[in-house]
């Protein structure tokens, strides 16, 4: 008789599979237009593309306990382990919920077999099909060679804007998950590569676009087009 036996996850799949809940617990509680979701998330984009350390009032949002807990199949993180995941989760977490700002959709969206949701898919959407937008690919370039993860987080905002505009959704979990590894020697180069794959692997859907959910409500695709000061509740 064999025991089965299970392999215990790696801190980038648990980094990667909290900010995953964390981000999808506030997408609905935002969606229904919950007012303690809807603040969570105008505190959270104060801190997009900044320091971790720059903002205590995100320290309670950005919440890292999960990865302190010493489960069966798991161990405790390492100090520096804790830092280069909280500061991806924080990051990530921000990035969204400027994402998420106005939209009346979700912007995180787990990557399908058939639908790569990655930041590289993502950005080949905002170009038109079968061609290259060549100012947005030197803009997923330029992210790709962030110097550190401050000046990468600055760098996939301004990405993050026009995704935004465009009504794009992106995995923001596998994203943790990557920037995580992004402060790893050797790690981003191996990022920087399944960013590639990413924006290639992605195809034009063919025949007609699907009927639009009557749940999700109607999305914006452009800037213009968002409600007014007066009546938005992101306006704060």
């Amino acid at each position: 008789m064999t025991t089965a036996t299970t392999t215990a996850p790696t801190v980038q799949t648990r980094v990667a599979e909290l900010a995953a809940t964390r981000i999808t617990t506030w997408q609905k509680g935002y969606l229904r237009d919950n007012s303690r979701d809807v603040a969570a998330l105008a505190r959270l984009r104060r801190g997009a593309g900044r320091d971790a350390g720059a903002l205590p009032d995100l320290w309670t949002l950005v919440d890292t306990t999960p990865l302190h807990a010493h489960d069966e199949g798991t161990r405790p993180l390492r100090e520096e382990e804790l830092v280069r995941a909280e500061d991806a989760l924080h990051a990530v977490l921000t990035l969204w919920a400027l994402h998420q700002q106005s939209r009346s959709t979700g912007m995180h969206r787990p990557a399908a077999p058939r639908e790569p949701a990655g930041l590289g898919a993502a950005v080949r959407r905002l170009m038109p099909p079968g061609d290259i937008d060549e100012p947005i690919r030197k803009r997923l370039v330029r992210a790709g060679t962030a110097p550190d993860l401050t000046a990468l987080s600055q760098r996939l905002r301004d990405l993050v804007v026009l995704l935004r505009r465009a009504d794009i959704p992106l995995d923001y979990g596998l994203l943790a998950g990557q920037l995580y590894a992004w402060q790893w020697p050797g790690g981003a180069d191996r990022v920087r590569r399944e960013w590639g794959r990413s924006f290639h692997a992605w195809q034009p859907p063919v025949g007609p676009d699907p009927a639009p959910d009557p749940a999700a409500g109607e999305s914006t695709t452009l800037e213009t087009t968002l409600p007014s000061p007066d009546r938005d509740k992101d306006a704060s």
